[in-house]
């Protein structure tokens, strides 16, 4: 990653990383093994491997506060794995992954809309039970 200026971390963009993992392959003649179903059934490896460092924690509370040092280091490679996986099979088939990604949570958003403030309750889930509130409806 570069540096920023302020002296933090720049985000990285799928963009970069697609051509780093083309670059990757390329190097190594891999282009010729990563057909689409190559891509997912070593995607899915990675997601069992990602599995496996939850497996027998239980609930793990948000940003894993118990965790050692390690685990946190191993757990960072394996969500990377998948990442870059699901890059590579993006690219494979022709996929804009960031542009799917944003029209994803546009619809998610349309059929999942966040609840409505009403004066005295929140009505949540997108759904109501009483008549008082009416979601696009004709009268």
């Amino acid at each position: 990653m570069k540096k920023g200026e302020e002296g933090g971390e720049e985000e990285v963009s799928l963009q970069t990383l697609s051509k780093k993992m083309d670059d990757f392959a390329k190097a190594r003649d891999w282009e010729k093994y990563h057909s689409p179903r190559n891509l997912l059934l070593a995607m899915v490896g990675e997601v069992g491997e990602l599995s496996e460092i939850f497996q027998w924690k239980g609930e793990v509370a948000r940003g894993c506060p118990d965790w050692k040092e390690e685990e946190k280091v191993h757990l960072g490679e394996e969500l990377s794995d998948v990442l870059l996986y699901l890059v590579r099979l993006s690219d494979a088939c022709g996929v804009d992954l960031g542009k799917a990604a944003l029209r994803k949570i546009e619809l998610n958003a349309i059929k999942y809309p966040a609840p409505k403030q009403t004066d005295d309750h929140c009505v949540g889930d997108g759904e109501h039970s009483s008549g008082n509130i009416k979601l696009n409806e004709e009268h």
